[in-house]
């Protein structure tokens, strides 16, 4: 019931700086637990930004201070700010969901934050630093 679309991907040299944007359709009804995350090649994929049941930011430490995630809940678009970007940044980024309430009623007792148990997740943007 939730797609998921991100843009906004890009080359930036380092210390630069790229907004990522994910966009969310989803019935009016519904509430989902939302985070970003990438995958650089050969690597796991890795949690970056991420929000709690209660609407808090989490981030993974190799971000925090640089990145910043929010939610437009009118326009339903998920963003993620990222500044004093380093190569090491460079992969393929995704937002993903999961249902966390249909109309009153809690689905999951909380959000899986930076754990990649989401069940939906968007195409993907690529974002390149280079030094």
């Amino acid at each position: 019931q939730v797609q998921l679309k991100e843009v906004g991907g890009g080359s930036v040299q380092a210390d630069g700086s790229l907004t990522l944007s994910c966009v969310v359709s989803k019935p009016p009804y519904n509430r989902y637990c939302l985070g970003w995350f990438r995958q650089a090649p050969g690597k796991e994929r890795e949690g970056v930004a991420a929000f709690d049941r209660s609407g808090n930011a989490i981030y993974a430490d190799s971000v925090a201070g640089r990145f910043t995630i929010s939610q437009d809940n009118a326009k339903n678009i998920l963003s993620l700010q990222m500044n004093n970007l380093k190569p090491e940044d460079t992969a393929m980024y995704s937002c993903a969901a999961e249902l966390l309430m249909s109309y009153s009623d809690w689905i999951l007792p909380h959000c899986p934050a930076l754990t990649p148990k989401y069940n939906t997740w968007g195409q993907g943007t690529q974002v390149t630093v280079s030094s």
